[in-house]
């Protein structure tokens, strides 16, 4: 099999390394949550890409067919959603008490602060 077809591992990886430079490079929290979500998105399509079965059927019991698809990685893709979603809430309402503490919500900005005093 050609490496173009598993493009959809080639788009895991490079979301993947956007979202983790994202959450690297940035020094607004903000950017970090943004790059943060990409990442889970790269780690959510790598489940649903892990549990596809070619020629699978719904896992529900019918005649003639021997070839189910697995729905426990959907399942807990779902729960991650929602788990994801959570956090990126929970990281939102921490920013927005960091600026209306700090007055910024950039990294080097609140270590300097922080260091003074």
């Amino acid at each position: 099999m050609s490496s173009l077809g598993l493009y959809n591992y080639w788009i895991v990886i490079g979301l993947m390394m956007i979202g983790l430079y994202a959450m690297i490079s940035r020094g607004n929290l903000v950017k970090k949550l943004v790059g943060l979500n990409v990442f889970q998105t790269a780690v959510f399509f790598l489940y649903i890409s892990v549990g596809f079965v070619h020629d699978g059927a719904v896992p529900i019991l019918t005649e003639g067919v021997s070839l189910y698809s697995n729905p426990l990685p959907h399942v807990l893709i779902l729960t991650a959603i929602v788990v994801g979603v959570a956090t990126t809430a929970l990281g939102l309402a921490l920013v927005i008490r960091i600026k209306e503490a700090y007055g910024t919500v950039e990294d080097d900005e609140l270590q300097q602060m922080d260091n003074q005093a």
